[in-house]
């Protein structure tokens, strides 16, 4: 078991209902072979969700002529790196950070292919702001969600939600001034992500509960 518990883990008792049934009399039973402990991916599932939502929205932000430095990190760590965590976090039987990391690993990888092959040109205005609307409503229920997490992840999911919210309302009424306004959100959630990040180094590598993540009550 981890020494301590990851951000995002919402898991119950009914998570880990055991499947065993009582051996009948006189049956052998053998003993399960003892479970390895694993790292907890929550750290690079938030980093990798961090760097490359910085980098995006810097150019958001228009404090960057051009978003084009973000295409490798989105494919290859916003994407990849971030969908391995995902696939790790069911591993660990949590299933928010299971859905949170696999969803917008595969976010990163749905941008880069809309970038790179002509996509987002070819849908116009309207089509990624529709794309954008649709990540503002998984992310607004996965932010209900997030508040039986800690104060830490819930925070994130709430700036997320409102750099959604204002990049899709900026692809669909053309209004850059709220495209903007979502970059400097954007900019805001990955440093959320990157200090969730940060406290699970630390505190596994410290072996404590060093830095705080306010964990729901």
């Amino acid at each position: 078991m981890p020494l301590v518990k990851s951000p995002l883990d919402m898991n119950t008792t009914s998570d880990h209902k055991s499947t065993h049934q009582a051996p009948a009399a006189g049956e052998t039973t053998l003993s399960p072979a003892p479970s390895v402990p694993l790292a907890d991916p929550g750290s690079l599932g938030l980093a990798a969700f961090a760097l490359t939502t910085f980098v995006l929205s810097v150019a958001n932000a228009g404090l960057i002529e051009s978003s084009a430095a973000v295409f490798g990190l989105a494919l290859f760590y916003g994407g990849i790196a971030q969908l391995i965590a995902g696939i790790w976090e069911f591993v660990n039987r949590n299933t928010f950070g299971a859905t949170a990391f696999c969803s917008y690993g595969a976010f990163w990888l749905a941008f880069w292919y809309l970038e790179t092959t002509g996509g987002a040109a070819e849908a116009g205005s309207e089509g990624v702001g529709v794309f954008l609307l649709a990540w503002t409503i998984f992310t607004f229920y996965m932010t209900i969600a997030a508040r039986k997490t800690n104060g830490s992840i819930f925070a994130v999911f709430v700036a997320l939600s409102i750099t959604f919210l204002f990049l899709a309302l900026g692809a669909l009424t053309g209004v850059s001034t709220l495209h903007q306004i979502g970059g400097w959100f954007g900019i805001l959630t990955a440093l959320l992500a990157w200090y969730g990040s940060f406290a699970v180094v630390y505190n596994s590598t410290a072996k404590r509960a060093a830095l705080p993540v306010w964990p729901s009550k």
